[in-house]
C-alpha cells in the first residue's frame, strides 16, 4: 500500500567531506481505498429500504345498489351556484318556482358566501335535537355553471374546509338553474356598466 522512495537525489555537499543524508519520500497507493469505497456504497445500497409510496386514503360508499338517491332534509340544504366573472348565487332548501329565494353573494367582503354558510350552519344547529351531532342535517350542494372558472370551484371547496362542512356534494347544474344564473349574470353586468 505504501512505498518508500530510497533513490538518492543528486544533492550538493556543503563543505569538504560532508555527506548529506538521503531524503526518503512516501507514496500512498489509493487503489485499495477505491475498492473499499465501492464495497461500502454497494453495501449501503443493498441494505437500505427505499421510501414506500404513499397514497391518499379514499373512502368509497358501500357497494349495495339503491334506487333512491341520498336524501337530505330540505331545511338543512344550502345550494351554491357559480356563474361567470366570480358571481356566486345561493338558495336554501328547494328553489321556488318564482325564484324568490334565489340570492346573490360574493366571495369576500360584505354578504360573503362564508357568512351565508355560517348563518345556515347556525340555523341548522338551532333546529337540531341531536346534541352529539347537531350538524348532521347540514348539506351544501355545489353547482358550478358552464362559465364558472376552476379557481372559483377551488375557492368554494376551500370554504367547505374552512367552515368545517362535513357533507357537501359537487353536482351538475340543472337547465333551469343555469338559465337563472345566466339571466342574473347578464343583469349584474348591465348594472355594473351603468
Amino acid at each position: 500500500m505504501a512505498e518508500l522512495d530510497t533513490s538518492g537525489g543528486g544533492g550538493h555537499k556543503k563543505g569538504p567531506g560532508v555527506k548529506k543524508g538521503k531524503k526518503l519520500s512516501t507514496r500512498v497507493d489509493l487503489t485499495p481505498m477505491v475498492d473499499l469505497g465501492f464495497l461500502l456504497i454497494t453495501f449501503f445500497i443493498f441494505t437500505t429500504t427505499m421510501s414506500q409510496p404513499t397514497a391518499l386514503k379514499l373512502f368509497l360508499p358501500d357497494d349495495k345498489v339503491t334506487d333512491e338517491p341520498n336524501k337530505a332534509k330540505e331545511s338543512g340544504v344550502l345550494t351554491i351556484l357559480m356563474g361567470a366573472d366570480n358571481h356566486i348565487y345561493y338558495y336554501e332548501g328547494q328553489l321556488k318556482s318564482d325564484g324568490s329565494n334565489f340570492l346573490s353573494a360574493s366571495y369576500n367582503g360584505e354578504n360573503s358566501i362564508r357568512d351565508v354558510i355560517l348563518k345556515k350552519k347556525a340555523d341548522v344547529r338551532s333546529r337540531s335535537r341531536d346534541t352529539e351531532n347537531p350538524y348532521k342535517d347540514f348539506v351544501v350542494v355545489i353547482k358550478p355553471g358552464v362559465e364558472c372558472n376552476y379557481k372559483n370551484v377551488i375557492d368554494i371547496l376551500d370554504e367547505m374546509a374552512i367552515n368545517v362542512v362535513k357533507k357537501y356534494a359537487l353536482v351538475d347544474i340543472s337547465d333551469g338553474e343555469a338559465q337563472l344564473v345566466k339571466i342574473s349574470d347578464a343583469s349584474s353586468q348591465t348594472s355594473a356598466s351603468n
